[in-house]
């Protein structure tokens, strides 16, 4: 709250705002793209700032138990660097999130190819995909909670996916520490639609020498979808217990993490896969992940309307990311976190479906909640 506004508070002129939000200019891209960001931030120090490009959530600003904020998302301070050279960093993606497996889908009879960026894969939206877009900031608003709406149309046929379809991703932020992330879209005609936010976390901090590894993760889930050497789900729903996949009781990310006997882990280069939640879809969000780093005391807790959460243990990430303030992001920096519809659902019928019809809107909820364990 600005110090005038605190003042007419103070006298009783108006009430006291819980959390605030602002706009402002964040750049211009090469070819004269104007991004616009947006600074939501709640009286108990927590603030998030997303760009319009990507729909992208950019900065995280998290308190720890000494109350020292420190930015607990990786990404670029380059905005150029997010057209140039994506990663993914905090994006909205979609049309559908994760892999496709050849880029391939078969929907009522018709076969559509999408672009392949993965190898043989499409993966999330297959480089042309809602990250890589300058949405519409449709409002901004402060009050008892501070929110963004960003909107763009899709067009049938983008990327190759049919439909044209009305999106909109809504940012919310308490004074509790809580945010919300609603995904929602309609279409003209059917398609596939998973949306999810794909922030990369580190919760000492990004940057932090020491990595992301010793961050302690839970994940309440009993199965997760084994995957082939191109990362595309087999179908089956394996058990995790016994294997470095279960997460369920807690444990530091970094264990397991290079366990060479478990084929999935070979051909994950680490963790780079989909748990099947056992909370199943759900109509409000709950619990899909514990995120949080013992020294620093910071948590994260990530909820979910979503059957399914992708881990990423940053495996990808080999020192030719400049990231913010700098740093070179390497293996193992971040944990990636993403509620979604299963990886390549559009082609096992015993998936929870991505299919959306006229008339039945999609949607998507999920919140990043910090606290501080002491």
């Amino acid at each position: 709250m600005s110090t005038a506004a605190m003042a007419l508070a103070a006298t009783g002129a108006l009430p006291a705002l819980a959390a605030e939000a602002s706009q402002d200019t964040a750049g211009t891209l090469d070819d004269g793209t104007k991004v616009t960001s947006v600074t939501l931030t709640g009286a108990d120090g927590v603030s998030v700032t997303i760009l319009s490009f990507g729909a992208t959530l950019w900065k995280f600003m998290a308190p720890d138990r000494d109350g020292e904020l420190a930015d607990i998302t990786l990404g670029y301070d380059d905005l150029q660097l997010f057209k140039d050279k994506p990663n993914f960093w905090g994006a909205t993606v979609g049309r559908y999130a994760n892999r496709i497996d050849h880029g391939r889908f078969t929907l009522d009879g018709t076969a559509y190819q999408l672009p392949q960026n993965d190898g043989e894969n499409s993966l999330h939206g297959g480089g042309k995909g809602f990250d890589v877009q300058n949405w519409k900031v449709e409002k901004v608003s402060s009050g008892k909670v501070a929110r963004a709406i960003f909107t763009r149309t899709s067009p049938d046929g983008e990327a190759g996916y049919p439909g044209t379809v009305q999106a909109r991703v809504t940012y919310t932020l308490d004074d509790h520490g809580s945010l919300q992330i609603a995904f929602d879209a309609t279409t003209d005609k059917p398609t596939v639609i998973n949306m999810t936010n794909h922030a990369i976390f580190n919760m000492a901090g990004e940057g932090a020498p020491q990595g992301a590894m010793g961050n302690v993760l839970t994940v309440p889930a009993s199965h997760y979808t084994p995957v082939s050497e191109t990362l595309i789900p087999t179908g089956e729903l394996a058990a995790v217990e016994g294997t470095p996949f279960d997460f369920r009781a807690g444990k530091a990310m970094e264990e397991g993490l290079r366990d060479g006997t478990d084929q999935q882990i070979v051909y994950g280069r680490g963790v780079d896969h989909n748990f099947a939640l056992d909370k199943g879809l759900t109509k409000t969000p709950e619990l899909a992940a514990r995120l949080s780093d013992p020294e620093s005391g910071r948590v994260l807790e990530v909820l979910t309307t979503e059957p399914g959460l992708q881990v990423y243990s940053g495996n990808f990430l080999d020192g030719t990311f400049l990231g913010k303030h700098g740093h070179l992001y390497r293996m193992g920096d971040g944990i990636a976190l993403e509620p979604q519809k299963f990886p390549d659902a559009p082609n096992h019928s015993n998936f929870v479906s991505a299919r959306v019809d006229p008339g039945t809107p999609y949607r998507h909820v999920m919140v990043y909640r910090v606290s501080v364990e002491r």
